[in-house]
């Protein structure tokens, strides 16, 4: 399927409705699931993603007021269209360029599912996690189920070049356009120190998606039209993942944002994750043994988790690179009484005791209910 090379200014909303392609038949994506940002400043300006508070792992705008702001500081920044196409997975496929980052665009929605850094290393989003993961786990390869353009694969072997990497991506025309237009090609050549990435392209859930004597770490970042797919809510799917690991190896995953309800009432609160239905399944699927945390505003409000125990903190921060060293230090364990304490909570509140719910009722006339 040819491509489409030319340079424009755009407002990405814009653009997309100036190229919507013909229907395709739709399939389940390995791949993360954030939103485009709209019109952003001067490439010299920080460059973030946003969560959209209501949950998924979509990306949204920055709030209103600091839109504002930027606009009154900031001239629109060009934007160029390298490539759009479609395939069998994605109905619309679009790299799209800037001065600060090279952008994989997937869905009518114009969903941002890679990122590839010009003016730095760091995304500034939920892929940077995945750089504390080796620090963690035993010596030996590490699984990225949900390629990509290799966000996440960039990153690790940037710091790890030693890192034995394999990647699993369901889209091969999403590979295709990697290797042309994200260096995915110069990941699958061996470092210096012998790294390098393994592109499978297939089903990253398949019981197949995996190697002799297991995964030291495994990344999961499996998202469809900007939402994380359904089967990461079934304890029977961590299950299955879990056996794929080698004795003491970890999963990491992006698990999105909390629901609705949740953002409403104590998204903030330190048990907020229990609302989060992946990291429910989780739960359910390690007991006692999932720790997890919640990214800023700044970074993209997601939800991430690690299996296994807590890790000691301040070992751990001394093993990342620097600009890790203080995030790592904000991972909780995830503990049954606080899941415990969030049921009771959230059945006080289905029916109207709760003081928070009083008052969500009287402001909003709306009702919610925090806990299936």
């Amino acid at each position: 399927m040819a491509t489409n090379t030319m340079p424009l200014t755009f407002s990405p909303p814009r653009l997309l409705h100036r190229h919507r392609r013909r229907e395709a038949k739709p399939q389940r994506r390995s791949a993360t699931g954030v939103s485009l940002l709209p019109r952003r400043g001067a490439a010299s300006a920080p460059r973030r993603l946003y969560c959209a508070p209501s949950g998924g792992g979509e990306v949204s705008a920055p709030p209103a007021d600091e839109q504002q702001e930027q606009a009154a500081k900031e001239e629109e920044e060009e934007y160029t269209l390298l490539a759009i196409t479609g395939s069998d997975c994605n109905e619309v496929i679009m790299i799209i360029d800037s001065p600060a980052t090279r952008y994989l665009l997937l869905d009518a929605n114009r969903n941002v599912h890679s990122v590839l850094p010009k003016t730095g290393v760091w995304t500034n989003s939920y892929w940077d996690e995945f750089v504390s993961l080796p620090a963690v786990v035993p010596r030996g390869p590490v699984a990225l189920l949900g390629l990509g353009a290799g966000t996440a694969a960039h990153l690790m072997l940037k710091f790890y070049p030693w890192l034995q990497l394999v990647g699993w991506e369901i889209d091969p025309k999403i590979i295709e356009l990697s290797r042309d237009y994200f260096g995915l090609s110069d990941l699958e050549k061996a470092t210096e120190s012998g790294g390098s990435l393994s592109v499978r392209i297939g089903d990253a859930l398949s019981p197949s998606a995996t190697i002799e004597g297991g995964f030291a770490g495994i990344v999961v970042d499996l998202f469809a039209d900007g939402k994380i797919i359904p089967q990461l809510q079934e304890v029977e799917t961590w299950s299955e993942i879990a056996k794929k690991l080698m004795p003491d190896g970890r999963i990491m995953v992006n698990c999105g944002g909390a629901d609705a309800a949740v953002s409403l009432a104590d998204d903030m609160g330190l048990s907020s994750w229990v609302q989060n239905p992946t990291i429910k399944a989780l739960c359910a699927a390690f007991p006692g043994q999932l720790n997890w945390k919640r990214l800023s505003e700044k970074e993209s409000v997601n939800y991430v988790a690690l299996t296994g125990p807590l890790p000691d903190l301040d070992e751990w921060s001394t093993s990342v690179p620097s600009e890790m060293s203080s995030k790592v230090k904000q991972w909780a364990y995830a503990s049954d009484a606080t899941l415990k304490c969030s049921r009771n909570r959230s059945a006080r509140c289905m029916d109207g005791t709760s003081p928070l719910m009083r008052a969500l009722k009287k402001a909003t006339m709306l009702y919610c209910c925090l806990c299936d």
